[in-house]
């Protein structure tokens, strides 16, 4: 069972590796707030009556989008 430590051998290098968007979005929502993420990410699922919900079905279907959202994600945890 102690398995769930060892680093993934696919991308053991990689921090978004194993991370969920929904996790993104929700820690990258606590930290800046929607207005904040809205200024720093324009995109409508984050300016106009935001959502985890709807946010998460635009960014799945928006490469770009999802994209700023994972580097958004990685320069706050750094």
């Amino acid at each position: 069972m102690g398995d769930h430590k060892k680093p993934s051998k696919g991308q053991p290098n990689n921090p978004l590796h194993g991370v969920k968007l929904e996790d993104m979005v929700c820690r990258l929502v606590d930290h800046y707030g929607w207005e904040e993420l809205g200024e720093l990410i324009p995109v409508r699922c984050f300016t106009h009556d935001p959502s985890i919900k709807s946010s998460l079905t635009f960014l799945r279907k928006t490469p770009w989008a999802r994209e700023k959202v994972e580097q958004l994600y990685l320069y706050m945890i750094r």
